[in-house]
């Protein structure tokens, strides 16, 4: 499973963003797909997963009530609205797909597909 991560760039804090992550000529129907960001010189750190075993969706808790995982099966693609964002948002986001049971759906480990990563910084 091949994953493309789309939608980085710079953005003011409060400001939006939506990152896309594609997977051409697949489907994301049987994967959870799952948000990691690593900012410089920090470990890789859960962010958001849309599970396929119960339909649900999870979040780190600094992003609860900013961030918004959606499956778009129309575009076959797994979106992250980012809202409000602020300066510590800033870092490489990374797609992932896998099939983690749900105790490790936050760890990068249950994944074993990663999109190359775009760059979100936010200015203060």
């Amino acid at each position: 499973v091949q994953l493309q991560a789309s939608g980085g760039g710079l953005v003011q804090a409060g400001g939006s963003l939506v990152l896309s992550c594609a997977t051409p000529g697949q489907t994301f129907n049987s994967y959870t797909v799952g948000w990691f960001r690593q900012a410089p010189g920090k470990e890789r750190e859960f962010v958001a997963a849309s599970a396929v075993q119960n339909n649900h969706k999870y979040y780190d808790d600094s992003v609860k009530g900013r961030f918004t995982i959606s499956r778009d099966k129309a575009k076959n693609t797994v979106n992250l609205q980012m809202n409000n964002l602020k300066p510590e948002d800033t870092a490489v986001y990374y797609c992932a797909a896998g099939r983690p049971i749900i105790s490790n759906i936050r760890s990068p480990l249950g994944y074993g597909y990663w999109g190359q990563g775009t760059l979100v910084t936010v200015s203060s």
